[in-house]
């Protein structure tokens, strides 16, 4: 750590408003290089709106930026990448049909010619050089999310960005993967680069950072040096405002009639897939991305028949159940891609809470509009989403207030069986124990199927465990089996003896 030297990045004064609505509010922040700053807020707090303008992906309304006490405007990213600045998004920006290595040059080839041998050597010798292991000869179609998000960063690497911005980098990552790239951190950081990182999770948070900011409402409420932060309860406390210890009660719950049954399920990458679900508990499914769990959960919300096997739905085959629309309304599907499928951003917020929910508000032909308004109103409130009003659309929302947004719609729906796939992904840790808590009163009336990247979180939440590899669930036992608990990394990795 280099406490005395200068910043690499002066950030002065920024201000951005977007419609009624201070994203940033004069926020002034130093950043330095040879060390790892932390940017912490609670959903909507301004972080991203933040990054993106030093990234040059948003101009700012007010403020100015200096890279090593120079002015650089960022009017646009290529200026960004000019001044060393690089980001690293949570949707990854890559060509799934190109090598790593093609990826990793593209955009930034050294002449007219390209020598694809030379190419491979350098993208190899990258990822020796800061722990990153990657064949660059690999389709990127072919790799999983952990092995994406490498690509992304050898791009950067090699443009030699001396200033490196991570948003969320560890919500596609298995415990492994994520330690792996806390040591490239760690490397870029002792090589005297400046590493800004973004993240909701504390832990991380205090096991990495040198110096943490922290946003709220748009402005910086904190900056301080990593050591002088007692624990995680504290740097929740100072983000949050209030005491969030994560430490969930779980009340006993019967366990009644099954509401999910699936019998050797294959297809794609499926290879037998079998589980039962009662009302009454979660079942939590946990596995490195690209191993199956998309393709499963896809097939239990109704998004593509089942191949192979059986799949019954509360008592009903697949293709029985959802040949009735009336039916599905018992079903609630949480997807990850909250963006794509979860919503439709250029619809407002009262059209969005309709997308599943417009049986409840119509008669006959006609759509009640007005009574559609009130509900929504009233979910915006009971769930602390913040938008700039009722009227906004999904566009306008910060990620995790999108997300607080979807899950108000599903839960309003009372459902029996809840498809819950990472449904705290971007939340901040106050959000987070709130839907913990919501998730666990759900269970009362509801079988949840949950499947997420954060182990802590099924182990929380879940009464018995999936792991899932190469499209198998190599095993599944309840939650207080310490032995099999203790060997979930291993399981994730295929290792089952």
């Amino acid at each position: 750590m280099t406490p005395d030297r200068p910043p690499m990045v002066r950030l002065e004064a920024i201000s951005k408003r977007f419609g009624t609505v201070e994203a940033n509010r004069a926020i002034s922040i130093d950043i330095k290089g040879g060390q790892i700053h932390a940017l912490l807020g609670e959903n909507g707090a301004g972080k991203s709106t933040l990054m993106g303008i030093l990234a040059g992906r948003t101009q700012p309304d007010s403020g100015r930026i200096l890279v090593d006490g120079r002015l650089r405007p960022m009017v646009n990213t290529k200026a960004a990448i000019d001044a060393g600045i690089g980001m690293v998004y949570q949707h990854f920006m890559l060509v799934e049909a190109m090598t790593v290595a093609e990826n990793v040059f593209l955009g930034q080839e050294p002449g007219f010619f390209i020598n694809p041998a030379q190419m491979a050597a350098r993208v190899a010798r990258l990822g020796k050089k800061f722990g990153l292991p990657i064949n660059p000869g690999a389709r990127v179609s072919d790799l999983s999310m952990g092995e994406k998000q490498r690509v992304e960063i050898l791009r950067l690497l090699q443009r030699q960005s001396r200033i490196l911005i991570f948003d969320e980098p560890t919500a596609v990552l298995t415990p492994a993967e994520s330690e792996q790239l806390f040591d490239a951190l760690r490397q870029m950081a002792a090589q005297g680069k400046a590493v800004v990182f973004i993240s909701h999770k504390l832990a991380e948070v205090m096991a990495l950072a040198d110096t943490i900011t922290i946003l709220k409402k748009g402005a910086v409420v904190d900056s301080l040096p990593a050591t002088s932060v007692d624990s995680r309860a504290d740097l929740a406390r100072r983000m949050v405002g209030r005491e969030v210890l994560l430490e969930i009660q779980r009340e006993a719950v019967d366990v009644r009639q099954r509401v999910l049954r699936i019998d050797h399920l294959g297809g794609g990458c499926l290879k037998a897939i079998s589980l039962d679900l009662r009302q009454g508990e979660i079942v939590g499914i946990v596995g490195v991305a690209g191993n199956g769990q998309k393709t499963l959960v896809e097939t239990v919300a109704g998004l593509q028949p089942p191949a192979s096997g059986s799949v019954q739905i509360l008592g009903k085959s697949w293709h029985r159940y959802f040949a009735q629309p009336r039916q599905k309304d018992r079903l609630s599907y949480i997807p990850e891609d909250r963006q794509g499928l979860a919503s439709v951003l250029g619809l407002d917020l009262v059209d969005n809470f309709l997308l599943t929910t417009r049986h409840g508000f119509s008669s006959g032909p006609w759509l009640i509009r007005s009574r559609a308004e009130e509900k929504t109103a009233q979910l915006i409130a009971d769930f602390k989403i913040h938008p700039p009003h009722i009227r906004a659309t999904a566009r306008q929302l910060s990620g995790g207030n999108l997300q607080k947004m979807v899950l108000a719609r599903e839960f309003f729906r009372r459902p029996r069986l809840i498809v819950a796939e990472q449904p705290t992904q971007g939340l901040d840790i106050g959000a987070m124990e709130e839907v913990w808590n919501l998730l666990l009163k759900a269970r009362e009336r509801a079988g949840i199927l949950l499947v997420t990247g954060d182990l802590n979180e099924a182990l929380v939440l879940s009464d018995r465990i999936g792991v899932m590899f190469d499209g198998h669930i190599v095993d599944m036992f309840p939650v207080d089996d310490k032995e099999k608990v203790d060997r979930i990394g291993v399981m994730m990795a295929g290792v089952t003896d």
